[in-house]
């Protein structure tokens, strides 16, 4: 993450610090501008919003990049925010100042930056150290209030669990799903990235067949991204639980992969009798072909998947190039990369896959599975999924309650 803030900060230095300049001139300009500046332009209940705030939304919002239009976004994120001070407040709890250090300690760390660094960089762009902690106190409050009234309730079953990791005694789990895999490097990251929260709004099943046709790198664009039936427990850990909770027709978010984003459609789930597999290592060979997603890569890697049929084929290919082109190694699934976990897990033993790309785009990764190991400790990520089945809940049940409170408040803007 640390290339994309700082590549926001620069893309946004000059306009950024125009407002920054432009705000500290009001400051100077006199009372009636001061007081302007901090006049309430939002009353939520009895709290206010003041346009110096607003301001200082907007920036930090460019800042992170985050997709929209800024002052909206602001105006709604400042509303939000006084409704969870409000509920945070009414419910007496108290954070610590060490809370809050710990806290924006843990969001500063996101950009890899100390946070006497992070705050002087935003600084540097007109945002208030104080903006920054009021924004990180105020998440933690949520996060406190919502677990303390919520967290009983999104405590997953152990029968819940068994059907997230596809280990019912009676059966298991598969899903059919639709993919579409955008490539991304630091310089396209933030158009993919907007690209994929539109294909997420997608609803039909056509829509987001056009689409992937459209913008998906995967092996499957041809077919409208779809892929054949998975067992839910060939599936990255992770993703388990999100792909778990989608319905049929549901599209998820976008899901940030190294070097791509991935969107996902479901289009059908089925418990089976037999239980499914899971495995303590899986075995791949990755064949790195210079070039990228260009016609003479995709040409070459075509030529490759012709003459290999398993995965010591690609020595012989390899023999007469540098060691570092043909990398095959044995891992355990949680230690894979996502982008190379998902595409292993559509494939069977011997089959390929060219959807992946590593250098900036500029080498397209022939990506063969060798085997698979079967577990013997099959109870290893049980902890795992409840923690993220309960997470999830109280992600529903955090919005509705910040739903209700929105509903019943008085909320004047100006």
């Amino acid at each position: 993450m640390q290339l994309s803030f700082k590549k926001a900060l620069r893309l946004r230095a000059a306009a950024v610090g125009a407002c920054a300049l432009a705000i500290a001139g009001v400051m100077q300009n006199g009372p009636a501008e001061a007081q302007s500046l901090f006049a309430p332009i939002i009353t939520v209940n009895d709290a206010v919003i003041t346009r110096f705030e607003l301001e200082q939304r907007i920036l930090f919002m460019k800042i992170l990049r985050a997709p929209g239009d800024p002052e909206e976004l602001a105006r709604k994120a400042l509303i939000d925010d006084r409704l969870r001070s409000q509920a945070i407040s009414d419910a007496e709890i108290t954070l610590t100042e060490e809370q809050v250090s710990e806290g924006l300690k843990n969001f500063a760390s996101r950009t890899n930056l100390s946070v006497t660094d992070f705050l002087k960089a935003l600084a540097e762009e007109g945002v208030a150290p104080e903006t920054v902690r009021d924004f990180v106190r105020t998440n933690l409050g949520w996060r406190e209030l919502v677990r303390g009234r919520f967290l009983n309730d999104a405590r997953p079953s152990p029968t819940e669990i068994d059907r997230a990791l596809g280990r019912d005694p009676s059966g298991s789990v598969r899903v059919l799903l639709s993919e579409i895999i955008i490539p991304a490097t630091p310089q396209t990251i933030e158009q993919v990235e907007e690209l994929a929260n539109r294909i997420s709004d997608l609803k039909t099943y056509a829509e987001f067949s056009e689409a992937a046709g459209q913008f998906s790198a995967a092996d499957t664009r041809d077919q409208g991204g779809r892929l054949g039936w998975l067992a839910i427990t060939n599936l990255p850990v992770p993703l388990q639980p999100v792909i778990m909770a989608m319905n049929p027709g549901d599209t998820s978010e976008p899901i940030l992969l190294p070097n791509a984003v991935a969107v996902f459609q479901m289009r059908g789930m089925q418990e089976i009798v037999a239980p499914a597999a899971r495995y303590s290592a899986i075995e791949y060979a990755e064949y790195r072909i210079p070039g990228g997603r260009s016609p003479e890569a995709l040409a070459r890697a075509r030529d490759v998947r012709d003459r290999a049929d398993t995965c010591n084929d690609l020595y012989g290919i390899a023999a007469d190039q540098p060691p570092e082109v043909l990398d095959r190694k044995s891992e355990a699934p949680a230690n894979i990369p996502r982008d190379v976990a998902l595409e292993l897990a559509k494939l069977d033993v011997g089959e390929v896959s060219t959807s992946l790309t590593r250098s900036n785009g500029e080498t397209l990764v022939f990506l063969m599975l060798c085997g698979r190991t079967a577990a013997l400790n099959q109870n290893a990520t049980r902890d795992q999924i409840g923690e993220a089945l309960a997470q999830q809940r109280l992600n529903t049940l955090s919005e509705s309650f910040l739903d209700q409170l929105r509903a019943e408040a008085l909320i004047i803007e100006q």
